[in-house]
């Protein structure tokens, strides 16, 4: 497997939990680092048993479609997989130079996709695009609109409807909670216009009672949403935490009353999945997202949705929450439920491995 997004330490439990399968000898590729604006994700070594992890130097870090791995072809070479399973989209460098390494070792291969919205991509990425939909055997999406946009560019091949990480509900779990503690709202993740801030900030600015917020994350947003928040004379009510590694998520959410995903849709994005409701959900935090893309489908009956961008909904949803603590609590446990039943890392990688002996029998159904 070639996967940068395996460089956070809570996405590596997959990684033990496919290399369990007593039939699979998993070898991970993952660059040092992985650059995003305004920060840097480096490796985190914390869940490595049952397969191993390569380092290996990566070019171009932080060019999403730019970037490859300058040695692939040669450890390919010494590695000799059954299959090449490629971890990014199929329009990235990245993908069609680990294609041409995995034939010329006699290596099946699939790629997997987020791509919930039909753009179409100039050359050369629409050319590395249509070939990589001729030389796979299959393909995972990671939400349910990505199968209508990979056939609707051509792509005729088998797909797997598998999220690319779900969470060790061992690790990401409940605990006691503060029965007489300030009703808390959270919000985890980039710091950007895309993640709908601004909603969240306009339904604080009216929102009555007593309340705290709790914002975990980086990203060029941090100090105007800073000055906004202070202006409001909210500073006594909300904390501001840097990124933390993800291995301390969980005391995090356990902090939270409930979990706040406000995403907005843009021209050339729309939330594909938002990891952080589930990772929140199987701590038994209740969750509100908006109606961007896949969130809605997420959180399913386990939580509430709003429209997106409309502070009033958002606004009347917490107040709701804040009022009736049994009601929230109930929600945080129907989500931590949801997610035992749909988004384990076990149940993802038995999903991953079953795929695998499919591509290997020669029996994808379509």
């Amino acid at each position: 497997m070639i996967s940068k997004a395996c460089i956070v330490g809570a996405y590596q439990t997959k990684l033990e939990a496919i290399g369990a399968h007593p039939d699979v000898d998993l070898t991970v590729i993952v660059p040092p680092s992985w650059r995003e604006p305004g920060s840097e994700q480096r490796l985190e070594r914390e869940h490595t048993d049952g397969y191993e992890l390569l380092k290996v130097p990566i070019a171009l870090n932080g060019r999403f479609h730019l970037h490859f791995y300058p040695r692939l072809g040669r450890l390919l070479k010494r590695i000799q997989p059954d299959i090449c399973h490629i971890d990014e989209e199929p329009y990235n460098l990245a993908t069609a130079l680990a294609l041409r390494a995995a034939r010329r070792t006699g290596s099946q291969s699939l790629f997997f996709t987020w791509q919930n919205l039909l753009r179409r991509y100039p050359w050369p990425f629409r050319a590395l695009e249509r070939r990589a939909y001729a030389q796979v055997s299959a393909a995972i999406i990671g939400n349910q609109a990505a199968e209508g946009v990979l056939r609707a560019k051509g792509y005729t091949g088998p797909t797997r409807l598998i999220p690319q990480f779900g969470v060790d509900p061992a690790f990401f779990s409940p605990a006691g909670r503060e029965t007489d503690r300030t009703f808390t709202i959270g919000y985890a993740g980039r710091l950007v216009e895309a993640k709908g801030l601004w909603t969240l900030i306009s339904a604080l600015a009216q929102m009555q009672g007593e309340w705290r917020l709790l914002l975990v994350g980086s990203g060029p947003l941090r100090p105007a949403i800073q000055r906004r928040l202070w202006d409001l004379g909210l500073r006594e009510r909300v904390t501001l935490q840097k990124r933390v590694p993800s291995g301390q998520m969980p005391a995090w959410y356990r902090r939270m009353d409930a979990l706040v995903l406000p995403s907005l849709t843009r021209p050339n994005w729309m939330e594909q999945f938002g990891r952080v409701l589930i990772e929140a959900m199987a701590c038994g935090t209740t969750v509100v997202g908006s109606d961007s893309g896949e969130i809605p489908n997420v959180i399913g009956d386990a939580g509430l949705v709003f429209p997106e961008g409309d502070a009033g909904v958002l606004l009347g949803h917490l107040g709701a929450l804040a009022s009736d603590p049994d009601w929230c609590q109930e929600l945080g446990r129907a989500g931590r439920e949801r997610v035992l039943a749909h988004y384990t890392q076990q149940r993802i990688a038995d999903e991953t491995v079953a795929l695998y002996h499919q591509m290997l029998d020669g029996n994808v159904p379509e």
